[in-house]
């Protein structure tokens, strides 16, 4: 355990003049270093929370939470199935859909594309499509009518607009006198959409269910979506309640789906936190040398002190403590920069660009065109308990080397 007068030596020699201004200097950038090691640690880890968030809302905007579908071939009693899934808990919508694949032409532009009939007043409650229509309305899908929802930029390589009409080729055939032909079919678009993300917004079109199932000549559905009161529990909510369904049913969740893309998020994220650590490392390699120049320096007085009954442990402790001190300086410094920092990215981004009349996110390149945040204390924690072991190890050999001080050495000369 340290004492008292232990203490009071380590802080003593942290707040005194030194005769040495170059050791002040160096221990001054030592803890700038750190201040600025973990600031940018917090910062970074945060943006990338905050571009996470973002994927996530807009991925899951479009893609359920979890999908309820039979084991074998398509959903037949849906209608029973959706009953008895809405009402338990954990479930806050369920909606029908069918999928299908599929080619729009509008003259000669041509573009493969991924159809899903949809129920426009179920929909609402699982996707956040109706929130990102840029024109038209998802409203217009009605039965028999053959309308269709476009994502924008598969309008866009279409050249096609609301009021206009392109023809889908269903990979379904028609047998006929003349041969075997594929099945057309001319749908009139009613609206367009923008989630955001480039997987939707240039393969998916949406057409009424009713619709979906004439032109793929299905008695069914694919299955029911779902969308869940916490998507982090959706795995666990949506095996629990396919459990107490009659019947062979199967269920894949978001984390299924794409398992990948938050993976390499999350490896990402991993790669990024020990290359922002090595800055903290380069600190504490700072604070090593800041401490052996302090040792050097106080070799007179570690002589004395051992001299009057100090122990080369109690030595060993006031450095530490020292060294300690010093990185907790830099540390708390960092922790509250980093925090404010992070907190308030989105308002000082904006303030820059407009000072500075520069994009750096243009809108036209990227589809996150503001620089979101998303603090996570957790990640707080870490960093910081990072930086503080590397402080503490920082601080042993320079301890070391003094408790090491031989008292007749020191004073030979003096």
């Amino acid at each position: 355990m340290f004492q008292a007068f232990e203490a009071f030596i380590g802080l003593r020699y942290l707040r005194a003049k030194r005769r040495n201004h170059f050791i002040s200097f160096i221990s001054l950038t030592s803890i700038i270093g750190l201040a600025l090691g973990i600031m940018v640690m917090i910062t970074v880890l945060s943006v990338m929370n905050g571009f996470k968030k973002e994927l996530t809302d807009r991925i899951l905007g479009m893609a359920s939470h979890a999908t309820v579908m039979a084991r074998s071939g398509d959903l037949q009693d849906w209608q029973d199935a959706e009953k008895r899934v809405q009402g338990q808990p954990g479930i806050v919508g369920a909606a029908p859909y069918i999928d299908g694949e599929g080619m729009l032409m509008k003259g000669k532009n041509v573009k493969g594309t991924l159809i899903r009939g949809v129920l426009p007043d179920e929909e609402v409650e699982v996707s956040d499509v109706a929130n990102n229509i840029e024109s038209g309305s998802l409203q217009d899908l009605v039965a028999g009518e053959f309308n269709i929802v476009l994502g924008a930029d598969l309008a866009r390589v279409l050249g096609v607009g609301v009021g206009d009409k392109v023809t889908l080729v269903a990979p379904k055939t028609n047998v006929t006198p003349a041969g075997v032909l594929p099945r057309l079919k001319q749908f009139n678009v009613v609206g367009l959409f923008r989630i955001g993300m480039y997987e939707f917004d240039s393969s998916l079109a949406l057409i009424q269910m009713d619709d979906a199932a004439k032109l793929f000549r299905m008695d069914g559905v694919t299955g029911l979506r779902l969308k869940t009161d916490d998507i982090m529990r959706a795995p666990q909510i949506s095996r629990s309640i396919v459990a107490q369904l009659p019947g062979e049913y199967w269920v894949v969740d978001w984390t299924q789906r794409h398992s990948n893309f938050f993976k390499a998020l999350q490896t990402e994220k991993m790669v990024m936190f020990v290359i922002l650590a090595m800055i903290i490392a380069v600190a504490a390699f700072n604070i090593v040398s800041t401490m052996v120049m302090v040792v050097t320096d106080k070799q007179t007085d570690i002589a004395v002190l051992r001299t009057l009954g100090a122990s080369p442990r109690s030595i060993m402790r006031i450095f530490i403590i020292q060294g300690t001190v010093t990185g907790l300086i830099g540390m708390l410094s960092g922790l509250v920069g980093g925090v404010w920092l992070a907190l308030n990215v989105e308002t000082i981004v904006p303030a820059i660009e407009q000072l500075f009349q520069v994009q750096f996110l243009s809108p036209e390149v990227y589809y996150i065109s503001e620089l979101p945040s998303d603090l996570q204390w957790a990640d707080v924690i870490w960093i910081c308990s990072v930086a503080f072991v590397m402080n503490i190890l920082a601080t042993i050999y320079p301890a070391l080397r003094a408790a090491k001080t031989q008292p007749v050495e020191a004073l030979r000369y003096e």
